[in-house]
């Protein structure tokens, strides 16, 4: 039944009706520290806004996400179902050959990768290096 709705009920949605309702209760612990639904729903709207209004992302665009499992990579997750862009998830462990095929699959029009990424393409990668933000 639940599947039948139209529009379907995706989990954006079930995230921000908990974070509606439960704001104080915890939803990740990572390491020593614990972030609440508010928290997380608070970090992915600066992303979103930063991503929108700096980088001029637009809505349908897809992004390549190269982050290591932490809670960026959820609220950069957040963030990119907020404006509606399609999220490529690539493996934080791939390199050379297997990250560039990754990458021209995703057809993405930017790459978000964390600082300790950098580089990882090489020159021959096709992907320009921008701080942590990467444009093929």
């Amino acid at each position: 039944r639940r599947f039948s709705r139209c529009p379907a009920i995706t989990l954006l949605d079930v995230f921000q009706l908990h974070a509606r309702r439960r704001p104080h209760q915890p939803l990740l612990r990572f390491q020593d520290e614990i972030y609440t639904y508010e928290d997380m729903d608070r970090h992915s709207n600066r992303a979103a806004w930063a991503l929108s209004r700096r980088l001029g992302l637009q809505s349908s665009r897809t992004v390549a996400v190269f982050l290591p499992n932490e809670p960026t990579y959820l609220w950069t997750w957040l963030a990119l179902a907020k404006l509606g862009c399609p999220m490529a998830c690539l493996n934080c462990n791939v390199r050379g050959r297997a990250l560039r095929h990754a990458l021209e699959a995703a057809q993405a029009t930017l790459v978000l990768a964390s600082p300790g990424e950098r580089g990882t393409t090489g020159s021959s990668g096709g992907v320009r290096n921008m701080g942590g933000l990467w444009s093929p």
